[in-house]
Formats: structure tokens, C-alpha cells, sequence
């Protein structure tokens, strides 16, 4: 009898080639591509924003946006350069940063001096003050601090000194709810800014510290003591040349 043979059993079909893994990049890895990315797009709406204010007159502030709400209104109308009386200019360089032409931004030995002081005095330059008020928002914060530097340098190499300073005399708070020049000079005295006189513009100098408190028109002692060292600090710094970048 003859054996019947089993049927051939098929060999069983290769297995399809499994996918390749998509490779992951480690999460720190996306973290720090993510943060460069947005570090990146940053710098560019910075330089932007200080190009952009370098050449078009910055119509509030956030400060003066935050006490408009606090008020109700505030005053501010904006005046050129060429509408401040030159001793304006010079009155607010000697009484807030007597090395305004001498500086990229930050006064060092103001800085060191500050230190050295015990960090109850402040050090900040008129530029410091323009990036903080145009750009940022009140308060010691690092986060700000840290901003202010970036920022600063940036104004200093783009802006003029000039350019520097009518933005600050702008926006610079006078009285509570009085902002710039134009407002301050018809606010305290009824004049134009461009018709300060020299005394006038050294107790509106005198009041920057604390304009909430002190007043152009009605001088207390320190204002009246601070105007006179205005007064000779404006003098001097014109005849040293340490007007000269602006005038």
C-alpha cells in the first residue's frame, strides 16, 4: 500500500518591515530651540519698537495710560525740540544726569557711587528713564531690569542724544497728572516751553524727583535750595561742553 504523502504546508509570509521610529527630540532640547525662538523673535520687535520711536513721537506711555485711568484725564501735549528753550534741556541734564554726552547709557561711576552708598540712591540716566517709561512699566522687578539693559544700549546706538532728550522732556512727569514740557511750562507758569526762563526751567528740573510732592510754581525750601544748584549746574555744564551733544 502506498504511503499518501502530506501536503506541503506554505511557508508563512515574512513579516512586513516594521516602520522606522521617528526620531523625538529630547525635551530639553525642544525647550531650548523654543526659547532661542522666541529670544529671536523678541530682538526683532525690540529693534523694531526703537526704530519706530526713534522716529515717529510716542503718543502715551504706560505709566501715563495706568494714571489717566487712575485720574480720569492727564495733561500732555507734545512739544519738538525746536519749541523748548534751549536752558530747559540743559536744566534737566544737570539736575537727572550731568554726564548725559559722556555715556552710552549707563553712568558707571554713578552706578559705583550708588554702590558704594549702599544702594539707597538710584543711578538711573536720562536714557534709562526714557526706555522705562516708553517701553516698560514702573517698579525694581529684574525682569524689567534686565529689559532696561538690553534696551538702552540699543536707544543709545540708534537714537541721537538730542532724540534722547525730547523724548524725555515729553514724557516726564511734572505734577500729578502733568506730563512733558508743553504741559508743565502753561501747568506751573502760563508760558510756552520755548519761553521758559532760566530760573523757571531749574525749579521744573527741581521737581523730577518727586513731582506728586513738589511744586515749580509754589517752591518749598528744597526746591528752591536744589533750583539754585540747577541753576549753576546748567551753567556749567554748557561751559565744560557736557551740553555739547545736544545743543
Amino acid at each position: 500500500m502506498t504511503a499518501r504523502k502530506s501536503p506541503r504546508r506554505k511557508a508563512d509570509p515574512a513579516p512586513p518591515p516594521e516602520p522606522e521610529p521617528i526620531p523625538r527630540l529630547p525635551v530639553l532640547h525642544l525647550l531650548r530651540r523654543w526659547l532661542l525662538t522666541g529670544l529671536g523673535w523678541l530682538a526683532v520687535v525690540l529693534v523694531l519698537l526703537v526704530l519706530f520711536f526713534g522716529l515717529v513721537n510716542p503718543p502715551t506711555t504706560p505709566y501715563m495710560l495706568r494714571e489717566s485711568v487712575r485720574l480720569g484725564s492727564v495733561q500732555h501735549d507734545w512739544a519738538d525740540w525746536d519749541e523748548i528753550a534751549p536752558v530747559m534741556a540743559r536744566s534737566v541734564v544737570a539736575a537727572e544726569d550731568a554726564n548725559f554726552c559722556l555715556h552710552w547709557g549707563f553712568d558707571m561711576k554713578a552706578i559705583r557711587s550708588a554702590i558704594d552708598a549702599g544702594g539707597g540712591r538710584g543711578a538711573s540716566t536720562i536714557s534709562q528713564q526714557v526706555v522705562k517709561n516708553v517701553y516698560l512699566w514702573q517698579g525694581r522687578s529684574w525682569p524689567r531690569k534686565a529689559l532696561e539693559a538690553v534696551i538702552t544700549p540699543m536707544v543709545e546706538l540708534v537714537w541721537t542724544k538730542r532724540r534722547i532728550l525730547e523724548v524725555y522732556l515729553n514724557i516726564a512727569e511734572f505734577d500729578e497728572g502733568v506730563f512733558g514740557i508743553h504741559a508743565a511750562a502753561d501747568h506751573y507758569f502760563g508760558v510756552e516751553p520755548s519761553k521758559l526762563t532760566a530760573l523757571q526751567a531749574a525749579r521744573l528740573a527741581a521737581v523730577l524727583p518727586d513731582p506728586k510732592v513738589r511744586s515749580a510754581s509754589n517752591p518749598g525750601p528744597v526746591v528752591r535750595r536744589r533750583s539754585a544748584a540747577i541753576l549753576d549746574g546748567a551753567n556749567t555744564i554748557r561751559a565744560d561742553g557736557r551740553a555739547a551733544c545736544f545743543e
